[in-house]
Order: structure tokens, then C-alpha cells, then sequence
């Protein structure tokens, strides 16, 4: 354990809606952290209540010994500032490296005594306005310690190319806007949870699905769509090869099992095209654990042959290794880590655009979908190599008990959660030896947060200036004397100090500049920052507590 150290983070790694490769290695991380349990305390700043009360009933489930010991904190996002000032993270972690880590580095920069690393991983990362959001890890406030934590090599030169082309495109010169540093650490899986299986074992999950026991089965497991995750007509136009070339039809079978969208035609244009070449496919949709489970078993061979930018790791891939499973996977983003070609399974060739100007310029005024479909359909996974790792693996049992058998050590030694959570511990040591000097850092302001006071000052008549002259209102001559009480609404606990609040109409009660006032304010409660006072005293005028008087004249 590492004494006297606080994990923060102001997601909950905990998603709703379709399983999808990302809220389950967010959710997997997280599980696995708090079974190695490497911190003193774990700090999670949520949103919004729902979500908070949602994790906790999680982490009261799954981790009662923590929670009955007090380690596990879900706080209110909004006193983070407070939080940063009174207590030394030993790092905060995000469940992802794009939304939140600028910002919060800005904040630890001007709240935190210790310049602590903040981390998070790359997930997809071809969304069209992903510029836009990376550009906010280009600047001055960024230290060495802030860290992207990248899942694959091939993510690892995504988030390169793009800090290049920022760099260049905006004139940022690398020394005044350095960036976070790069990691590459892997995603994982729970091979507690997927274990391979015998023959009899296999026979029975074939029972189970009311599957042929005789065939060879091929496996494809992830979202069914051919924008968002792989096109599978090269898969069927490689079977059509080897069903010319001699191979029986009856010898062999695709299993499909995943995510399905509603009222989407490619399923059918899959399961009609099979049907034409003698293909004896079966599709599984929205197939819960289960029955995924029953389909690993149920497999010889797993296949995945990505070709979509919006893939960047496979986590189905690590899955089907655990299971003991040969692979058969395009060479293509992170299945290059994940396969030993030759070893665990076979890469397929692909072949790609040098370049994309069209669609570069047209991309941002598309939708998802559109532009993902576009760069798919010019990635060539190579039908005949495809087909010829086909046939290698229908043609020896033995070959893919070997490869299924290196995959499974493969995973246990590289891809296991607590190899990968003793990565990210020793990641964010890493990271405290690293040189950062904090004074330059402490006022200096991200460029792209909204200094709402100073942008939107002239909204109001004007602002509240030291010299204004400030006395008890008639609200708070009643509140001071009990015949009234604050409204209070709801999101505003953490920012008004109820204290503070039922004495303000006490300090009050004779006329004082604002400046007196609060710095009054400020001497019977210390704790408070002058942004916080400056809200109450606001507050307290909008809600008659306080009242405005001309000033006085000499």
C-alpha cells in the first residue's frame, strides 16, 4: 500500500446502454483497482446526485469492506477546488484522456499544493472533433506529469500525428505549449472470468446454441456494422474462395454475435449473401454474458477483421485469447499488439489510403456514421489472404490448439488486469520523478475556459465594486432575528457556507463598504476564498439579505 495516498477522479466508470468495448474496460479498470486496493483512500467527484447514488449502490455491492472502511469518497464535484486544497492526491486518473484532463490540470495548477499526475486513456479516437478537443492538451499550464495513457502502439502514433498537425496547423512551438507525455499501457480483461474449455466442454455449448458438433466454427463477436466496426463481406467473399477451391460447405459455419442496431438491413444483407454461397451462418444479436460466453466456448477459431478508424484497441480480441482461442485478425490498429502472428493466431493484410483531402474537409459536417462508413469502405482487408489464413486453420486442429493455447499465456502474462493496474501504479510513480517547477504554473489560465465574469460583464448594469455600500436588508433583519430563514435551492450546498450565511446579516447590520464586509467575512470563517465570499455577498443581495446604499460622501 502506498501510505498516506489519494486516487481521484471525477468519473464513475460505471455506463449505461450497449455493451461496447469502452464502458466495459472503464468499468473492468476500475474493479480491478479496487481489488489490488494499491491507495489509502479513493475519491470519486461526480456530476450529478443520480450518478453518484448509482456508483455508490455499485461500489457498496462489489466492494463492501472498502466502503464499510471509509475509503471509498463520492463527493460533489463542485467542491473540488476545496478538496484540492486540503488534501494531497497522489494522482487523479479519467476514464478517458479527451474531455476533462486540461481543465483539471488548470485547477490543480491554482488549488493543489503538489503538482500531482493527472492520467487518462485514448478510446476511439477518429471522431471529427477530436482536433478541436486535443488542442486543449497544447498548453502552457501542461507539465510533464499529465499523461495519455495510450492502449496501443498504433493509438500511440494517432496521438502524435495529431499533436504534430496542431502543433503546425496553430504555429505552437513545443516549448511553450509542451503537451502530456505519452504512455503506452494495454487494456485487459478478467481471465478469472473466461476460462478455455475441453472438447466435452465445447460440445456442450454447441448443444446448448443448437449448434451442428461437427463443424468447424468461426466467430465473430462486436458491434454487427459495417461503419462503425468491420465490414464482414471480405470475410464471405474469402469463404467463396475456398468454397470454389474444394472446401465443403458443410464443414464449416460462422457464428455472429453482438450489438445490432434496430431497424438496420445489414444483418440481413449478410445472412442473405451466406445463404447464396452455402454459408451456414447464425446470427446471435445483443447476446447477454451468458451467452457470449457459450459462443467463445462454442468457437475454433476467432475472427476480427477491423478495418474501421473508430476501432483502436479490440478488446474481444483479448477475450477470445483468454478463452483459448486462435485468432484471426486483420494487421490492423491495436490487434498488431495484441496477436503474435504466427504464435496466437494470423494477421491479414490491409492496405490503406495516403491520403483523405476530400473527406478531411467534408468530414466535420458529417455525421459520425458517414464519414467512418467513407474511410472504412477504402480500407482493404486482402480477400485472398484472408483466405488463405481461412483454410490454414481449417485445415489443422492442431495448429489452433497451439495458437489457442500461446494466446491464453499471452494474455495472463501481458493482458491481465492486474498486470495492467500494476502498470498504471508504477505509471504514476513514474510520473512524481519527473521535474516540474509550479510557480509559473499557478495563474496561468487555460486559453479555452470562458472567464464568464469578465465575457459576460457587460450583461449586468455593472459589476459589485469594494467601495459599494452594504447593509442588513429587510430579509436579513428578519433572518437575524428569526422570523425568516434562506431559500436555499438545491445545487448550491457546496458553495454557500450555511455559517457563514446565518451570520452575514449580523456582520451587516451597521452600513460597510464591500470590501469591509467581506473582509469581515473572511475573518470569522478563513476557510473561505474570495470567490466564495464574493458569491455570498452577491447571492445575499439578489435574495434581500443584504441591500445597496449610495455611497457615502465625504
Amino acid at each position: 500500500m502506498i501510505l498516506g495516498r489519494i486516487w481521484g477522479t471525477l468519473d464513475p466508470f460505471l455506463e449505461t446502454g450497449p455493451i461496447l468495448g469502452r464502458r466495459v474496460a472503464n468499468l473492468q479498470f476500475l474493479r480491478a483497482l479496487l481489488r489490488a486496493d494499491p491507495f489509502d483512500e479513493y475519491h470519486f467527484f461526480i456530476g450529478d446526485r443520480a450518478a453518484r447514488e448509482s456508483l455508490g449502490e455499485h461500489l457498496g455491492q462489489f466492494f463492501p469492506d472498502l466502503a464499510e472502511q471509509g475509503k471509498l469518497r463520492l463527493l460533489d464535484r463542485r467542491n473540488l477546488p476545496r478538496a484540492l486544497a486540503e488534501h494531497d492526491y497522489h494522482c487523479f486518473h479519467q476514464s478517458d484522456c479527451i474531455t476533462h484532463p486540461p481543465h483539471l490540470a488548470r485547477l490543480r495548477n491554482a488549488a493543489s499544493r503538489e503538482i500531482f499526475p493527472v492520467t487518462g486513456p485514448i478510446h476511439s479516437l477518429s471522431y471529427a472533433n477530436y482536433g478541436a478537443l486535443l488542442l486543449a492538451h497544447l498548453w502552457p499550464g501542461a507539465t510533464p506529469r499529465d499523461c495519455i495513457v495510450t492502449t496501443s502502439s498504433a493509438g500511440r502514433d494517432v496521438v502524435e500525428r495529431f499533436f504534430e498537425g496542431l502543433r503546425s496547423g496553430y504555429d505552437l512551438s513545443p516549448g511553450a505549449y509542451p503537451g502530456p507525455s505519452l504512455r503506452r499501457i494495454p487494456l485487459a480483461v478478467d481471465t478469472g472470468d473466461l476460462q478455455p474449455v475441453d472438447r466435452d466442454g465445447r460440445r456442450i455449448a454447441r448443444e446448448k446454441l443448437d449448434l451442428d458438433t461437427e463443424r468447424t466454427w468461426l466467430l465473430v463477436f462486436g458491434r454487427v456494422s459495417h461503419y462503425s466496426k468491420m465490414d464482414l463481406l471480405p470475410l464471405l467473399r474469402a469463404f467463396q474462395r475456398l468454397f470454389a477451391e474444394g472446401v465443403d460447405p458443410k464443414s464449416v459455419g460462422l457464428l455472429l454475435g453482438g450489438w445490432t442496431e434496430d431497424g438496420d438491413e445489414h444483418s440481413e444483407t449478410l445472412r442473405a449473401f451466406a445463404r447464396n454461397i452455402g454459408l451456414e451462418l447464425r446470427l446471435f444479436p445483443r447476446p447477454g454474458e451468458i451467452a457470449k460466453l457459450d459462443l467463445y466456448r462454442a468457437a475454433d477459431v476467432f475472427v476480427s477483421i477491423a478495418d474501421n478508424p473508430q476501432e483502436t484497441f479490440g478488446l474481444t480480441v483479448l477475450e477470445a485469447m483468454a478463452m483459448g482461442l486462435p485468432v484471426l485478425a486483420s494487421d490492423y490498429d491495436g490487434y498488431k499488439d495484441t496477436v503474435a502472428h504466427g504464435e496466437t493466431g494470423l494477421l491479414v493484410p490491409t492496405l490503406g489510403p495516403s491520403a483523405t483531402p476530400a473527406l478531411d474537409d467534408l468530414a466535420p459536417l458529417l455525421y459520425d456514421n458517414q464519414y467512418h462508413l467513407l474511410l472504412a469502405q477504402q480500407t482493404a482487408v486482402e480477400v485472398p489472404a484472408l483466405a488463405a489464413a481461412v483454410r490454414r486453420l481449417l485445415d489443422s486442429p492442431e495448429a489452433r490448439a497451439a495458437m489457442g493455447a500461446a494466446g491464453r499465456l499471452r494474455v495472463e502474462d501481458r493482458f491481465s488486469w492486474p498486470v495492467v493496474v500494476a502498470a498504471h501504479v508504477a505509471l504514476w510513480e513514474e510520473l512524481w520523478t519527473l521535474p516540474v517547477d509550479p510557480a509559473p504554473l499557478r495563474d496561468r489560465v487555460h486559453p479555452s475556459q470562458v472567464a464568464y465574469g469578465r465575457i459576460f460583464g457587460g450583461y449586468p448594469t455593472r459589476a459589485l465594486r469594494g467601495d459599494d455600500i452594504l447593509t442588513a436588508g429587510r430579509t436579513g433583519e428578519a433572518i437575524y432575528r428569526r422570523k425568516d430563514h434562506p431559500v436555499v435551492y438545491a445545487g448550491l450546498e457546496g458553495v454557500l457556507d450555511e455559517k457563514a450565511l446565518g451570520k452575514l446579516p449580523f456582520l451587516a447590520r451597521n452600513p460597510l463598504s464591500a470590501d469591509e464586509l467581506a473582509e469581515r467575512v473572511r475573518e470569522a470563517f478563513p476557510a473561505l476564498s474570495p470567490d466564495r465570499i464574493e458569491f455570498l455577498l452577491l447571492w445575499a443581495l439578489k435574495q434581500d439579505i443584504l441591500e445597496r446604499r449610495e455611497a457615502r460622501t465625504s
